[in-house]
């Protein structure tokens, strides 16, 4: 199904590949008559091009981009805006979309998710943006409908803005990069790799979208072949796929851990536009005649069998028919790894117990979001489910159309009639299923879902309460046929339907009856509405010459993503209250951490009154002694904060309460093997945290302490190490390094955060 490059190659007319070797030049002269080099040719690249007609920096190896719009939604947009705020906002330079999809049918704590949405809208009046009510649509469809743009850039603080299928290069990021965008900074990043992913053939009737995003992701997301890259996707079978299914595999690119995506536009692109009333933002992309690729994923679409996602992660793939050849083996097999996930002795995790019979039982199907909730999925869907039942006993599915226009014509032409004769609940357009505040299953139940991810807990349940549910990843149409079958898994391949293929009609007075639009339109008379939840960010301070940091927890999985940093679900109604939200960090990995970090903060905070830092942490006057032997230390002038150790922090989402829950906790730095994302450590950073890594066997554990020298100095010097050492009886030296940064990022992390960084600007 998918073959991997071991290196780069050259691609001829959009169709022919030529591995990279040291005759590849000389065979490319011989078959086109153009003489070039491998940089020339990558620059004959659609993202290459993108990327150069945004950058501001004067050269190529370092970016400084300028988006053309950007988007964000109710978990994320009362922080940016408070954060923008703060650093002196006075209107949108640029079309900013607010929609509210996140924390729509979440009921936790009153009035908070509704002040969050009169916030928003008072805002987008007062600097002249978007806003998009509750129930119109979720925030990616919002953008393909009516945002995306050939050849455009779009910023979003939600990790799978991605609009590549319709020609846009998009980029999800957390939310302190969207401030930038609205202080009319820049986003900056060397320029990225670049890699094909060529198409080629055509899926079998039955295969979806997620079934060939499954089967990338699955050969990709391991050996970090596209990790922080562009995924440019071209090739012949770019043709035999509508652009309902290149959006469905384009949206999961981001569990690749790629950067962005760019695919090839066509006619098919070009009609789309036209559909949605915006036949002038068509742009037909294409890579040069010749281009160079850093890599290639090599995907032959008629080989590519319906898919499932295993828990807890969507790399965890098998086909649905080697599933069911070897059930109990691979059952097994995922209960084992699911111990690394889970980590928690008091909790059975188990899924041979749904085995009935021989054949795999779920109890639940989800069809939503970004990635399930488009027009062709669920008009698919409900070919197969017409005149069936999903049954009486437990399983149950549901379906949330992404958008109020599909929704409309879903009613118009019957497929919701369809689902609900079926049993099918069908819902509003709503992202709760993907992070867990919908549809959360019964304790141990299995979900099969079309939609982003499956992390622990990320269908809602809590593992520090006992709780364990699991969701596995599969298409709309094997989902619908495993419906068909009452809960027993099934290949939609297996069954004998023929998809009737509707055509789909856009209409846009939904969106101008509900949908309030000030682009250029700023008010700077509207008053801010501020609910009783939203509250400013706590003061943050600039670095000292010297830090102390204690080890207050160490995580030792693999992977570590930004669920287990800070849950989704329920929490997300606190993400507009930086304290209230930060006493859940860690809550689902470990429940100690928010005291340990609370601990470490009376020190600091007594260091900053002028207060004895020794009545606060008594074992510091110890540790200072220690350090006092070798260095002439002011305990009164040098910081002191918590640290966590991961050794791969940061997988999922591009939320940054991942990283300033740390920070508003006391917390100044992590410790990794590497980032999982670019994203994370980004946030680290904006956030005035030290991204440090380290390799070698780990001289630390939990509550030990490491003091570490010169560490202003060495940022200001441009030092990608600095000396560090555990301190107990005696000093243990150790090497930390900092990674790349540019010069902004450095000032950000010396100021103490990028709200002070803007403060000191102004």
């Amino acid at each position: 199904m998918i073959k991997l490059y071991d290196g780069g190659a050259y691609l001829i007319n959009g169709t022919e590949l030529i591995a990279d070797s040291s005759d590849a030049l000389a065979a490319l002269e011989s078959k086109t008559g153009i003489k070039t080099t491998k940089e020339k040719a990558g620059e004959g690249t659609m993202a290459y091009r993108i990327l150069s007609a945004h950058n501001t920096s004067g050269n190529m190896e370092n970016l400084n981009i300028k988006f053309d719009k950007l988007t964000s939604h109710d978990i994320t947009f009362v922080g940016i805006l408070q954060t923008a705020r703060a650093s002196g906002l006075e209107k949108f330079p640029v079309p900013y979309v607010l929609t509210n999809c996140h924390n729509s049918l979440c009921a936790v704590g009153g009035t908070i998710n509704e002040d969050d949405h009169a916030f928003g809208l008072s805002c987008a009046k007062k600097y002249g943006g978007i806003y998009v009510p509750p129930h119109q649509a979720v925030i990616h469809q919002f953008a393909r409908e009516m945002l995306a743009a050939g050849g455009a850039m779009i910023l979003g603080s939600d990790s799978h803005t991605r609009y590549g299928a319709l020609g846009t290069m998009a980029v999800g990021e957390g939310g302190p990069e969207i401030v930038k965008q609205l202080l009319e900074q820049t986003y900056d990043i060397p320029m990225p790799g670049v890699v094909a992913v060529y198409l080629k053939g055509k899926p079998q009737k039955g295969v979806g979208p997620q079934d060939v995003a499954l089967a990338i992701i699955g050969a990709v997301f391991k050996n970090g072949y596209v990790n922080n890259k562009v995924m440019e996707f071209v090739g012949e079978g770019i043709k035999n796929l509508s652009v309902d299914f290149r959006i469905g595999v384009d949206v999961m690119t981001t569990e690749t851990t790629c950067l962005s995506s760019i695919w090839e536009t066509d006619a098919a692109v070009s009609e789309f536009y036209d559909i949605h009333g915006r036949a002038g933002d068509y742009k037909e992309m294409k890579p040069e005649k010749i281009a160079y690729y850093d890599g290639v994923v090599e995907v032959d679409l008629s080989a590519i069998k319906p898919m499932i996602a295993m828990p807890f992660h969507p790399s965890n793939v098998y086909t649905i028919e080697e599933l069911n050849q070897n059930l109990m083996d691979i059952l097994h097999d995922v209960e084992e790894k699911a111990l690394v996930s889970l980590d928690n002795n008091d909790i059975q995790f188990s899924l041979t117990d749904k085995v009935h019979n021989g054949r795999l039982y779920v109890e639940q199907g989800v069809i939503a979001g970004c990635a399930g909730g488009g027009f062709e999925n669920l008009c698919d869907a409900a070919d197969i489910l017409r005149g069936k039942s999903i049954g009486t006993d437990e399983f149950s599915l549901s379906v949330y159309p992404a958008s109020q226009p599909i929704f409309m014509e879903l009613v118009k032409n019957g497929r919701i009639a369809d689902f609900m004769a079926a049993g099918a609940t069908v819902r509003t357009a709503f992202c709760g299923p993907c992070f867990g505040a919908g549809d959360v299953p019964s304790n141990k139940g299995l979900s099969i879902r079309h939609s982003t991810r499956n992390f622990p807990n990320r269908e809602g349940s809590k593992v520090t309460s006992g709780q364990i549910a699991s969701v596995a990843l599969m298409d709309a149409r094997s989902i619908a046929a495993t419906a068909a079958n009452q809960g027993y898994l099934t290949a939609a391949t297996d069954m004998d339907i023929e998809f009737t293929k509707p055509a789909y009609f856009f209409d846009k007075s939904i969106y101008d009856n509900r949908v309030f639009n000030g682009v250029g339109k700023a008010d700077p008379s509207v008053e801010i509405k501020f609910g009783p939840n939203i509250v400013d960010w706590p003061k943050m301070y600039a670095l000292t010459d010297n830090v102390m940091l204690k080890v207050v927890s160490m995580i030792h999985d693999p992977v570590t993503t930004t669920d287990e940093l800070i849950p989704s679900g329920e929490t997300s109604s606190y993400r507009s209250n930086p304290l209230g939200l930060a006493e859940f960090t860690l809550s689902r990995k470990d429940p100690a951490y928010v005291g340990k970090a609370k601990e470490v903060n009376k020190a600091e905070k007594a260091r900053i009154a002028g207060e004895d830092i020794y009545a606060a942490d008594p074992a510091l006057k110890d540790i200072y002694a220690a350090i006092q032997k070798s260095f002439d230390v002011v305990p009164e002038e040098t910081e002191i904060g918590s640290v966590i150790f991961a050794v791969k922090p940061g997988d999922g989402s591009a939320r940054e309460q991942a990283a300033s829950c740390q920070r508003v906790l006391g917390g100044m730095a992590n410790i990794a093997r590497e980032y999982a994302t670019k994203r994370y450590r980004s946030n680290l950073i904006n956030w005035g945290m030290l991204p440090f890594v380290f390799d070698g066997d780990l001289p630390f554990d939990k509550d030990d302490y490491i003091f570490v020298k010169d560490i202003k100095k060495a940022i200001e010097t441009k030092s990608d190490t600095v000396q560090a050492y555990v301190v107990n009886k005696d000093m243990k030296e150790m090497t930390l390094r900092l990674g790349a940064l540019t010069d902004n990022e450095r000032e950000i992390i010396l100021k103490g955060c990028l709200i002070n960084y803007n403060n000191k600007k102004n």
